[in-house]
């Protein structure tokens, strides 16, 4: 629910521009709103969720998350839209660091741990996917606030269901009080770093207003740094960072997620302005998607078991590059079949691959009492690599397609504007899957097997923390 969301309003932004009549320059905060406040806020979820209790955090998240897709719904306006599309963030931010270390000590074993971090890692990667399936079946066949009613009953059944059958854990900690200053610094450093990425896609990067909001951001997160030098029980221990595994695997998932996000955005957009695909007929085009990451997730718990996971972490990232490498052939005449099948095939079950062991490597080899904290970094890894790379990759397009219009005259034909699309497009491609190979690199410079068998050897250790329910 909280994955797909970040996706499932992409087929439908027409639709909602046209019915709240829409800027096009307010249009892209429906997304961005979203992103803004989940990645600013997730470190916060998951320490909240170490020194509160998961599942009370968890259950809080799913409640905000629920109500605000209500009130996305029932919207009237594009500030309302765009206001509630935040608050459903916050609930992301809850939902999603807690989930997933909930997970990380619910399981003992490093074999039920690799299974349910399998599943995990399917529906993370898959759920963009999903998204654009359910938000283009729901667009052309009711309308667009059912992309958000959607998520009513799942969110009720979730909660009712987590709250019978998920254990209470937190951190065994003698010190119980909130670093504020801390939570306060990071969140707002994250909060104005995430801003400033996505308004270059509209200002440029080198624009008086990027570069103030870098300034800003760096200004915050440097203070959380002395912050939490200082604190008495700090947000973040800043020795979790000097964890090779944790450092390499969080890196490396900033490369991946900022060309698979970008991946995802531009084939929409050359599936519908270029192909000429409905809503619907976008979504069903992504359908392999989903089955190709489940199928990769689940090759991926084998090789784990032959050939290790920093192995199959690479394996997965190289088939990867090589799919997405696939795109930069299209042209405006080119098939679905042919030209997009093959990458959608190779991406996903690589995808599938890359993003188990990853996430094995990112939240593995740290005490439980530091889960929460582990996987709201992994999750921040996430979408602040999406945000960088849409940024920047949108910037690239930008650039690429006004060149191409530029040389057609003033008046270019539908043909000539097909084509600038499609070379900003290209370009964009091309990007993606230089920022997903340069990820790999960045994993295979950064971690070695020894630090690998070190990190699992202290994952399978007994659990010293509490439990209850």
């Amino acid at each position: 629910m909280v994955v797909l969301d970040a996706t499932v309003v992409n087929v439908a932004l027409p639709s909602i521009q046209s019915d709240l009549e829409m800027s096009e320059a307010d249009l892209q905060w429906i997304v961005n709103a979203y992103t803004l406040v989940f990645g600013g806020f997730l470190l916060l979820g998951g320490r909240a969720g170490d020194l509160i209790g998961r599942k009370r955090v968890f259950l809080a998240g799913v409640v905000i998350f629920t109500v605000a897709s209500l009130l996305n719904g029932l919207a009237t306006s594009s500030e309302m839209l765009i206001v509630s599309r935040g608050l459903q963030g916050l609930g992301g931010a809850l939902v999603s660091p807690a989930a997933l270390s909930i997970l990380n000590t619910s399981f003992e074993s490093e074999r039920d741990r690799t299974k349910a971090l399998g599943g995990w890692s399917a529906i993370a990667a898959g759920g963009g996917a999903v998204g654009l399936v359910l938000g283009g079946a729901l667009t052309d066949w009711f309308s667009w606030p059912w992309i958000f009613f959607v998520n009513l009953p799942i969110g009720v059944i979730a909660f009712v269901l987590s709250a019978r059958l998920v254990p209470e854990s937190k951190a065994e900690t003698k010190e119980r009080s909130f670093d504020i200053g801390g939570a306060i610094s990071v969140t707002a450093g994250l909060i104005v770093l995430v801003f400033a990425i996505v308004r270059t896609s509209s200002v440029g990067w080198g624009s008086w207003q990027t570069i103030v909001g870098f300034v800003g951001a760096v200004a915050l997160l440097a203070a959380f740094v002395l912050i939490e030098r200082r604190a008495k029980a700090p947000l973040v221990r800043l020795d979790i960072f000097s964890v090779p595994t944790l450092r390499a695997a969080n890196l490396t998932m900033v490369a991946i997620m900022a060309g698979l996000f970008a991946m995802f955005f531009f084939n929409t957009l050359y599936m519908q302005r270029v192909l000429g695909y409905s809503a619907l007929k976008t979504g069903v085009a992504f359908v392999p998607f989903p089955v190709g990451i489940v199928i990769g997730a689940g090759l991926a718990q084998t090789l784990i078991r032959q050939r290790g996971t920093r192995t199959v972490t690479l394996i997965g990232a190289a088939f990867s590059v090589l799919g997405m490498f696939w795109l930069v052939r299209l042209d405006v005449d080119s098939s679905y079949a042919a030209d997009l099948l093959p990458s959608i095939l190779v991406t996903s079950i690589a995808m599938g691959l890359t993003f188990v062991p990853l996430t094995l490597i990112g939240t593995g080899g740290l005490p439980n009492e530091d889960a929460g904290l582990v996987s709201g970094l992994f999750n921040t890894s996430q979408q602040v690599g999406g945000a960088i790379g849409l940024a920047a990759l949108s910037t690239v397009s930008a650039s690429r397609i006004d060149d191409r219009l530029a040389g057609a005259g003033a008046d270019p034909s539908t043909g000539e504007q097909l084509s600038a699309l499609v070379h900003g497009f290209k370009g964009a491609f091309a990007g993606a899957a230089i920022l997903v190979a340069a990820g790999g690199l960045l994993f295979l410079a950064l971690l070695r097997k020894r630090h690998v068998d070190a990190g699992t050897a202290q994952a399978t250790e007994p659990a010293t923390e509490s439990r209850s329910g």
